[in-house]
This record gives structure tokens, C-alpha cells and sequence, in this order.
């Protein structure tokens, strides 16, 4: 899928969005719960037009950048090889923040559905979804494992990105299965924090080992 044909499936998303609010805003409270700390308490509101708001920017925003961004990469690092897969990315981010935005107001107008949101169930279908493309990145500079080791060397980057894909995809499973089970949303964001950690290490040591062979 190109960029300027990505457009549609963004502004549906925006509109699916819209349509929520003006079902649920009746039944939501003054304020919404918007934000859930490591142990799924509450600690952040917001009023219901904010948090509608604040996900639409941000999906618009994605979807800009995914027009933008393959016009500006530079030379040796152009997304143009892998354009279908960093659009493909792009729509998985934008239909997070739905998903999630969803989430919370159907939460704060007392529907069962939206608790889903809490244990960071669609964080775990993103990683899932994610870690299926990222062996199909190319080297560049706004998708990926940036570190400075991947830029430094394709193959670093080939070898980190299909480790990545792999720690992603169980990361992403442990993730659901955790909030299907109603476990601890602390497990859930700790698996996060270390799928997110692992492969930058990883990039380190393929680096050195590479290296040494060079």
C-alpha cells in the first residue's frame, strides 16, 4: 500500500473514533480515566473532549508521517525498498492508539469491554503485529532498532531486526494471554520494558562479533 492510499484507512480511523464519542459521551462522567500505572490504579484524568482529542492528534500526526517521511529519508537509508511494510506499520500504530482510545471511552462510560484497555491488551496485539515485520525493515532512520550499532552495519541491522521480530511476537503473546488472565499489569509492562530492552543489547553483540570477523 502506498502513502497517499494509506489516507483513507486514517481518516476511518478518525471517524470510527468520532462516532464512539458521540455514542458514549452521554454516559461518560466530567472526568475520564485515561492513564493506569505498573499496577493498574488510576492515575491520570482528563475531561471526555481531551480524551478524544489528544488520540486523534496522535493518529493524525501518524498518518502525516507516514506521507512525510519517505519523502525525507536520506540517501542510503531511503524507506522506499520497504515503503509497504513502513505503511503497514504506520496503520498498526494508528489503529493502537484507536483501539486504545477506544478502550477508554467505553471504560469511563461503564462498558465491560473497555476494561480490556487497562492490562495494555492492545499493546500486546501491536508487538504481536509488529515483531511479524520488523525482518522485513530496512536500514533507515525513523522504523526500527535505531542503535547506533544497527546504523553502523546492515548486517547488525538485518541479524537485530529478525531477532526482534522473534522477541516481539512471544513478548506480544505473554502480553494477551496475561491480560485475557487478568494477571498483574506490572507483569505486562515489564515484558514490554524488556522486549523493548533486549534487542538494542542484542545489536551490541552481533556488533562485536561482526566486527571481529571483519
Amino acid at each position: 500500500m502506498k502513502p497517499a492510499s494509506s489516507l483513507f484507512l486514517s481518516v476511518l480511523f478518525l471517524l470510527i473514533l468520532l462516532a464512539a464519542f458521540a455514542w458514549l459521551r452521554a454516559q461518560m462522567p466530567a472526568l475520564v480515566a485515561v492513564h493506569w500505572n505498573a499496577h493498574g490504579q488510576i492515575d491520570g484524568y482528563a475531561s471526555p473532549i481531551k480524551a478524544v482529542a489528544v488520540p486523534m492528534i496522535v493518529m493524525a500526526s501518524l498518518a502525516l508521517l507516514t506521507i512525510v517521511l519517505p519523502s525525507i529519508s536520506p540517501r542510503g537509508f531511503e524507506i522506499t525498498p520497504f515503503l509497504p511494510v513502513f505503511v503497514t506499520i504506520m496503520l498498526a500504530a494508528q489503529a493502537f492508539v484507536l483501539v486504545t482510545a477506544l478502550g477508554i471511552l467505553l471504560n469511563a462510560a461503564g462498558h465491560p469491554a473497555g476494561r480490556l484497555v487497562v492490562p495494555l491488551l492492545p499493546m500486546g496485539l501491536l508487538l504481536m503485529f509488529v515483531g511479524n515485520y520488523m525482518g522485513k525493515l530496512r536500514k533507515n532512520f525513523f522504523a526500527g532498532i535505531r542503535t547506533p550499532w544497527t546504523i553502523a552495519s546492515d548486517e547488525v541491522w538485518e541479524r537485530t531486526h529478525r531477532f526482534a521480530g522473534w522477541v516481539f511476537m512471544l513478548a506480544g503473546i505473554i502480553v494477551v494471554v496475561a491480560s485475557l488472565v487478568n494477571a498483574p499489569v506490572l507483569l505486562s509492562v515489564s515484558v514490554v520494558v524488556v522486549a523493548a530492552f533486549i534487542p538494542a543489547v542484542y545489536s551490541y553483540l552481533v556488533y562485536r562479533r561482526v566486527e571481529r570477523h571483519h
